[in-house]
Formats: C-alpha cells, sequence, structure tokens
C-alpha cells in the first residue's frame, strides 16, 4: 500500500510521519487529539517533561477509548508484578484500572498525577 509524509506540529515540535494514501485526515485528527492532550497537561503546570507529558497524555487518550485496552498497552500491563494490595486480579475492570493508575501515581511521584 502506498505511503505518504506528512509534517505535523504536536507541542510546537514537527515531526514527520508516514500514513496511507488517503489518511491524511485520520492520521491530523489524531494528531489534534495529542497536541491538545499533552497541551492541557503541559499548561496544567505540574508536569514538564515531555515524555512524562507523553506518557499521561497516552493514558488519558486511551481511557477515553471505549471498548477493551489496545492490545499493545494490554501487554504492556500484563507483567505487572502483582495486583496492589487489597485488589484481586478478579476484580472489576474499574477496580483495576483505578490500582493500576494509583501504581502509575506512586512510579511518577507528584508531578505526574493523573487526576
Amino acid at each position: 500500500m502506498p505511503s505518504k509524509q506528512v509534517e505535523v506540529q504536536i507541542m510546537g515540535q514537527s515531526y514527520l510521519l508516514g500514513c496511507p494514501e488517503g489518511g491524511e485526515q485520520r492520521l491530523l485528527e489524531a494528531v489534534e487529539r495529542v497536541d491538545t492532550a499533552m497541551c492541557r497537561i503541559r499548561d496544567a503546570g505540574k508536569v514538564k517533561a515531555r515524555d512524562r507529558i507523553a506518557v499521561l497524555a497516552a493514558l488519558n487518550l486511551a481511557f477515553d477509548v471505549p471498548g477493551p485496552v489496545p492490545a499493545p498497552l494490554a501487554a504492556v500491563a500484563a507483567p505487572a508484578p502483582a495486583a496492589p494490595a487489597g485488589v484481586a486480579m478478579d476484580a472489576e475492570p474499574d477496580a483495576r484500572l483505578a490500582a493500576l493508575v494509583g501504581r502509575l501515581d506512586q512510579a511518577l511521584g507528584e508531578d505526574g498525577r493523573l487526576f
């Protein structure tokens, strides 16, 4: 399938991204969502590092997507050492998600609070 390169801006930085012919509009819409999410986190003033901003934006965007967790995120979350104290792995998805967010908050420290 032929692909096209599109130059975009995310948080003021240029990126040259590849996309299939005819997919430019979908790519630009995705870039807009990512840029908006990252700028919102940056503008809140609590997180300064671009990599942390990107991780938080990705998690927030993934959380907003209805349906099952996308496979790449499930693969990353799967090797977690153990469920947090008091949360069984057979717990409801909302309880597991809350536990995961708590663990991420703890790992990122005060400057990386998700919510």
